[in-house]
């Protein structure tokens, strides 16, 4: 699977061998990356105001090759604050283990981690699971991204629209609407259609499958 869109890898390991190691097989499979010797070297990028970050989220897909055991802060109270902010959600993160760190491994897939590779690890087989974490993201962030912008057409709407929208989507015809709202049939129809008009939809079984996304 190749990666087309805009993705970087985040590769976090304080054995600088493991990430030139890294850099090189993802250059490779042309897949950019950043490298970091330790969790505060991580973190300091993440808090940069020029950094990948949107607010506390990513602007683009990626992923974080993560080590368990690092001096000072560790990859698993790293990996803790990376889910408490949203961002292992949004890049999905592979941990890089030993084998006395597998149990501890295992529980982290548990909490959320895309995966975890026992060193040594195959090279192509954790570069499937980067594309495949890449890929992950990809679809999460554009998902984020179609929730935000319907969150905000339905920002648009007036109270009045908001009713009217609500008793369309149930299947009431405009005369049962009217007579809910106790306004005129034509008024309905005006509400109607500029709730069409602001959701960017053309009948009310399109305006409900729009309101399920959310």
């Amino acid at each position: 699977m190749q990666t087309r869109f805009h993705a970087t890898v985040y590769i976090v390991d304080d054995d600088a061998i493991v990430r030139e190691g890294m850099a090189w097989l993802l250059r490779s499979r042309r897949l950019l990356s950043e490298s970091f010797d330790s969790a505060e070297a991580f973190e300091a990028r993440l808090a940069h105001p020029q950094g990948p970050l949107s607010g506390d989220l990513p602007r683009e897909a990626g992923c974080i090759l993560l080590d368990v055991r690092m001096p000072g802060q560790s990859g698993l109270a790293l990996f803790e604050k990376l889910i408490v902010s949203g961002v292992a959600q949004a890049w999905p993160v592979i941990f890089l283990t030993g084998h006395a760190d597998v149990p501890t491994a295992v529980d982290t897939v548990k909490r959320g981690a895309f995966d975890f590779c026992e060193k040594p690890f195959s090279d192509n087989a954790l570069v499937d699971r980067v594309e495949q974490a890449l890929a992950l993201s990809q679809t999460r962030l554009a998902s984020r991204q179609i929730h935000h912008e319907l969150s905000n057409r339905l920002a648009e709407l007036t109270e009045r629209e908001r009713d009217v929208m609500q008793l369309v989507v149930e299947g009431l015809p405009n005369k049962l609407i009217a007579d809910q709202l106790d306004i005129s049939v034509r008024t309905v129809e005006v509400h109607r259609a500029r709730v069409f008009d602001k959701m960017n939809v053309k009948s009310a079984v399109e305006l409900a499958n729009l309101l399920r996304e959310l």
